[in-house]
């Protein structure tokens, strides 16, 4: 299993890659927040690993195709949500 710091750097690397307007705004302060992070139960400040994988979801709908789709599953399931 790799850590959430490893997922969110695959993720930045191949949505910059595949998106013509790069990481959407408002998933950056989350992306960047789960690059310090490693377990699910880690924090971030006063965020839980939780709080903070959530609200970058919420705000990665602009992240698609099948990469995307792979991680965003792989982030689910580490974090277990359904």
């Amino acid at each position: 299993m790799r850590t959430i710091s490893q997922i969110a750097s695959e993720i930045s690397k191949d949505w910059k890659a595949t998106s013509k307007n790069g990481v959407y705004f408002g998933a950056v302060p989350y992306l960047q927040a789960m690059s310090t992070l490693n377990l699910p139960n880690d924090r971030y400040g006063m965020d839980s690993a939780d709080s903070i994988v959530r609200y970058f979801l919420a705000n990665a709908s602009t992240y698609r195709g099948v990469k995307a789709k792979e991680l965003k599953a792989e982030l689910k399931t580490l974090m277990n949500i359904k």
